[in-house]
């Protein structure tokens, strides 16, 4: 909305955000998140840190794939498609420097093994 305020002989143009009584979400997402037994994170309006992983990530995927494929994408399809194989590389194929230099499905994969052992030598 733009609104307009009087001020001597001049003008001044605001710009003024709708009000949002609370933060928006999604009610598909919540119940997808739902159902792979995920608690969903939100924070505080204006929480800049809740979101900070998600911003870095898609930061990345748009100079990585959007930016950097394809000067220009002729159909949502070509772009479906390329994320489709960029988060698969990403979770599956990249090697992460945090990680001793090993894709994250693998680390993660090290880990409940790993877990998964001692819980049988514990139980045992």
């Amino acid at each position: 909305m733009l609104m307009v305020f009087p001020l001597h002989t001049s003008m001044i143009k605001v710009l003024l955000r709708p009000v949002e009584s609370e933060q928006y979400t999604s009610l598909a997402f919540t119940e997808a998140l739902a159902e792979a037994g995920i608690t969903g994170s939100i924070g505080s309006v204006g929480d800049a840190l809740d979101n900070a992983l998600m911003e870095s990530t898609i930061g990345l995927y748009k100079v990585e794939v959007i930016d950097h494929e394809r000067s220009t994408w002729s159909s949502w399809r070509q772009v479906e498609a390329a994320t489709a194989e960029w988060v698969y590389w990403y979770n599956h194929q990249r090697l992460h420097g945090g990680l001793a230099d090993i894709p994250p499905e693998e680390f993660e994969q090290a880990y409940y093994d790993a877990h998964q052992d001692r819980s049988n030598t514990a139980a045992a």
